[in-house]
């Protein structure tokens, strides 16, 4: 996996933190750690925009956000397992995978 599609994946997983804590700061504290990782999550999509398509780093980006805030909040703060919720989390991942295999597919033509 490149450099570039490593920061895609470290800025999911922060954006699963921030998004968590935008639902759930209730102290000063809190919600600027949450600012803090808002801007240290964008600035790793930014630099993987500068080699890879912006589409589907955003795609990337957004479903391992989604998928990953909706396993942290079933485990961690006993939302709900809802099977259709999964179900579409399923097909958002599918259509993710998609798009990151054409757009190796391309990188490897363009080479």
């Amino acid at each position: 996996m490149s450099k570039q599609w490593m920061y895609v994946l470290l800025a999911g997983i922060v954006e699963i933190i921030w998004v968590t804590g935008l639902n759930y700061s209730t102290t000063i504290m809190e919600y600027t750690a949450t600012i803090v990782a808002i801007v240290f999550s964008f600035i790793l999509l930014i630099k993987a925009t500068q080699y890879l398509p912006v589409g589907t780093v955003y795609a990337v980006f957004a479903g391992i956000g989604a998928a990953g805030t909706v396993i942290v909040e079933t485990v961690f703060f006993g939302v709900p397992f809802n099977p259709l919720k999964i179900i579409f989390i399923a097909i958002l991942l599918l259509g993710v995978i998609g798009l990151k295999l054409l757009s190796d597919q391309q990188n490897r033509s363009e080479a």
